[in-house]
């Protein structure tokens, strides 16, 4: 890894443990992780179904994500569905030390780009179970209730993932697509390490999230950080920041979030090596005065 250096407009990007360097680190539970992760929705095919066009190339992204320096992969059931997690661990099992994977449960998924809460406890005991099956592991490292579910008390959900959690089937229990009152409600059930939920330089809503993370110490997982790559249309600072550094939107709507705090943890996805590593290249980015103010008008 060391000594691999991505040109990046004017700017050479060396990765490994510069990388570890430039972008830092965040405590997941007892886990030490590298704040920016790969969000393994994307390797799976269109509509986030089926396998990918491109098997070969889906392995080849995770393996170099590793080589580069990300030690998280989230990913979950419902990507494909459980082809995203089959190729996790065809492409990475044996897993290497230090190596964190992240899976969620909560979703059925009745078709391209169709996605419906099950939150039932026998459900996630079910989805929790077939997820370490496929992705060869004796216990994960983080379980995510995916998403909450309107016609299951929220409770009993958390309950759920609580009971996998002390029967040794999950290390450390995290939620995804909650409000701060939910997230309350659950650490009084069970400890918790992070919260996934929508969130970019466009789309804020979800900030008092991040402000309750910030005081309970926990991880924010942004999903979607760079919208599904729409940024850059729908909000003109980004260009026009991105031209004066020398650099993509996509790296400076990255960086945005590595500044906007320090238990944010982005998980850009792709499925390209090239964008991969134009992706992590936004960790040596360095947003000045001029830009964050630009940005955050």
């Amino acid at each position: 890894m060391d000594g691999q250096r991505y040109v990046r407009y004017s700017t050479v990007v060396t990765f490994g443990d510069d990388f570890q360097r430039a972008v830092g680190t965040v405590v997941l539970g007892d886990l030490s992780i590298r704040r920016m992760g790969f969000g393994a929705m994307r390797i799976t095919g269109r509509g986030i179904w089926g396998p990918p066009r491109d098997r070969e190339q889906a392995l080849r992204v995770l393996r170099r994500a590793v080589e580069l320096g990300v030690n998280l992969i989230d990913t979950a059931d419902s990507y494909g569905p459980e082809v995203s997690e089959s190729l996790i661990a065809d492409a990475l099992s044996p897993y290497p030390a230090g190596l964190v994977i992240a899976t969620k449960g909560g979703f059925l998924r009745p078709g391209p780009n169709r996605w419906v809460a099950n939150g039932r406890p026998e459900h996630l005991r079910q989805a929790c179970e077939a997820s370490l099956r496929r992705l060869r592991l004796g216990r994960v490292d983080v379980y995510q209730l995916h998403t909450v579910d309107p016609a299951v008390p929220f409770e009993d959900s958390v309950e759920a993932l609580a009971q996998l959690r002390s029967e040794g089937k999950i290390r450390h229990v995290g939620l995804s697509n909650l409000t701060a009152d939910q997230l309350d409600r659950a650490r009084r059930i069970v400890p918790i390490v992070s919260v996934q939920n929508r969130f970019h330089i466009q789309d804020r809503g979800r900030e008092n999230v991040l402000q309750a993370c910030e005081r309970a110490g926990l991880v924010f997982i942004p999903w979607a950080p760079l919208a599904q790559g729409s940024l850059q249309a729908r909000f003109g600072s980004l260009a026009r920041v991105a031209k004066r550094l020398g650099a993509t939107p996509g790296q400076v709507a990255l960086a945005w979030l590595l500044h906007r705090s320090p238990v944010m943890l982005p998980i850009p996805g792709t499925s390209s090596v090239e964008h991969l590593r134009e992706n992590l290249a936004a960790a040596e980015l360095k947003l000045d005065g001029e830009a964050l103010a630009e940005l955050d008008s």
